[in-house]
């Protein structure tokens, strides 16, 4: 079992920065991927960023240029650099992680983006 703990959400306006950050607990050898997924109200989740344990990541292209994902394997941690906020990005953003089975979530952090 994996644990997730997400921090760094709030509120901020147009243009502005934030940055979230995802602590693993638990089996956390197992992990090969973490990456930050949001869902806004009225829609379905959707990827937002994703970083292999090779340091390669993906974007969605909503956020290429914006964003920027970064994990720590010594840390166990995985953050999420965004920059030039924009309403669109309102969501609740999840942690996730995967193993070789399994699929782990955080409980999510909120970000608003409102002026």
């Amino acid at each position: 079992q994996v644990q997730l703990i997400e921090s760094g959400g709030g509120l901020v306006q147009p243009g502005g920065s934030l940055r979230l950050s995802c602590a693993a607990s638990g089996s956390i050898f197992s992990i090969r991927t973490m990456g930050w997924y949001r869902q806004a109200p009225g829609k379905e989740r959707e990827l937002v960023a994703v970083a292999t344990g090779g340091g390669s990541a993906n974007y969605a292209d909503s956020v290429k240029g914006r964003f920027t994902i970064s994990r720590n394997n010594l840390k166990n941690t995985v953050d999420l650099q965004m920059n030039s906020l924009k309403l669109e990005d309102t969501a609740l953003y999840y942690c996730n992680a995967r193993d070789a089975v399994s699929n782990y979530w955080g409980t999510g952090t909120l970000v608003t983006v409102s002026s």
